[in-house]
């Protein structure tokens, strides 16, 4: 019998999703985050649950026939990416798997999967990145750059990463070298002393504008004049820095937010475009991170709406407007609900910017607002956050009773929940396709058209 926090060697036999591995040890089941089918690894049994010992992977033994790849050099220390060890193939092959069982372990056997699609782009494609100011080793330099795997102290300096755009790369290694030379301190997370916390780069890889985000404490001075000086100095940078911002955050907690934003040089957002609509992005709003592969997941929600009516369209969990404002020439009318009030303000202003004069958004809970709708849908797209639809919501959504439902989902876990409920509410699932919008990571959206079955 495995004894709990006994340092264990196991044979990964299976994972399941997301990035999980099952191994066997004295005929217990071991699961653990991480991990490829294939490799030896050694674990750290901790809570046994009825089913199995929830454990932790210390360290890889022996690499799986599966891993062909090594394309990072950071693949062995950085906690961002999870499958950079495969070929793209044998990624999408995998992801494609793990959540097909999904289904299958619910019985949801009336699928019309239509596959996968790739990535139109596998390195370079993140158009955001959030790096972490701190020390690689206590006492050590200072370093900016990802949280080391499965520690959340140490930081390291992320010279290979090959999802982020190459431009990040030269501003992240100038900022990092510009603030060691005037030996500024990071914030320490155990202290709650220092200054620097995180640089959060964004860039519009249509319109290659570039927002670079400074966050500090207030705990001391940043030269602005210098710290701009020294970023619009950078030479061969593929796009442009079209805006500089300084944040200050006093928080505890180690997330980006804005006690206090100061512009230092151009404007405060950036200008993407997509499927031949321009959006405005600021430092805080949400926009998917891979913009290619978002032109095609619009374009999947687009193409499953085929030719039917569609006058009237609620878009449920509708971020910033944009699969709201993509449907908008189809539809006589599209309505957003987003609980984020920021994300509505920045929806009203792209859809002026777009000229779109038939889309509404409204700032408020889903589970409230649905009630307050008086417009009868024959469409209700819904692209809720990880947790999936709220339970307290989803009847209500589900009683409008529209002909059909396209759900977009970054968790399948939670969708083939929910699925299971607009089934047993006289849906069917017409077709399902996969959308890899994150390469490299065990992430993965998936889109489903549901039709009202005739009773």
């Amino acid at each position: 019998m495995a004894r709990k926090k006994k340092i264990i060697e196991v044979e990964i036999i299976d994972t399941i999703f997301p990035n999980k591995s099952i191994g066997k040890y004295e005929d217990q089941t071991i699961i653990f985050k991480g991990g490829i089918k294939g490799q030896k690894v050694k674990v750290l049994l901790n809570r046994r649950k009825k089913n199995y010992i929830e454990a932790k992977l210390l360290e890889i033994l022996e690499r799986s026939p599966l891993e062909k790849n090594i394309l990072c050099s950071d693949v062995k220390d950085c906690g961002g990416c999870a499958y950079q060890t495969l070929l793209y193939e044998d990624e999408l092959k995998l992801k494609e798997e793990q959540v097909l069982a999904l289904f299958e372990k619910e019985e949801i056997k009336e699928l019309n999967y239509l596959g996968i699609e790739k990535s139109p782009r596998v390195e370079g494609y993140r158009n955001k990145m959030e790096y972490t100011f701190g020390d690689e080793i206590k006492g050590g330099p200072l370093v900016l750059g990802l949280h080391r795997r499965g520690r959340f102290y140490e930081i390291i300096d992320t010279d290979g990463c090959n999802i982020a755009d190459k431009d990040f790369t030269l501003i992240r290694k100038r900022v990092m070298k510009y603030f060691r030379e005037i030996n500024t301190a990071f914030y320490n997370k155990r202290t709650h002393e220092g200054i620097l916390r995180h640089l959060v780069i964004r860039k519009a890889l249509s319109t290659r504008d570039i927002l670079i985000n400074l966050v500090t404490t207030s705990q001391g001075e940043v030269d602005p004049n210098n710290f701009t000086k020294e970023l619009l100095s950078i030479h061969g940078l593929e796009g442009k820095i079209v805006g500089i911002l300084h944040t200050i955050n006093d928080g505890l907690a180690d997330v980006v937010k804005a006690d206090k934003l100061n512009l230092l040089h151009g404007r405060e957002y950036i200008i993407e475009e997509i499927l031949g609509l321009k959006f405005k992005i600021s430092p805080f709003s949400f926009f998917q991170t891979n913009t290619f592969g978002a032109e095609r997941l619009y374009s999947i929600v687009r193409d499953f709406i085929e030719d039917e009516k569609t006058n009237i369209v609620f878009d449920l969990y509708s971020g910033t407007g944009t699969i709201a404002q993509i449907l908008s020439p189809v539809c006589e009318k599209v309505i957003g609900i987003e609980i984020i009030e920021e994300a509505v303000e920045m929806a009203i202003e792209n859809a002026k910017l777009n000229g779109l004069h038939n889309v509404d958004f409204i700032s408020g809970d889903v589970f409230e607002e649905v009630d307050k709708l008086k417009e009868k849908p024959d469409l209700i797209i819904i692209d809720p956050p990880r947790d999936g639809i709220h339970p307290k919501a989803i009847n209500k959504i589900i009683n409008f009773a529209p002909q059909t439902f396209i759900y977009v989902s970054c968790n399948p876990i939670t969708l083939v929940r929910d699925l299971k409920i607009f089934m047993d509410k006289g849906y069917k699932i017409d077709k399902m396709k996969l959308m890899d919008m994150f390469p490299r990571t065990p992430h993965v959206e998936a889109v489903t058209r549901l039709v009202r079955e005739l009773s």
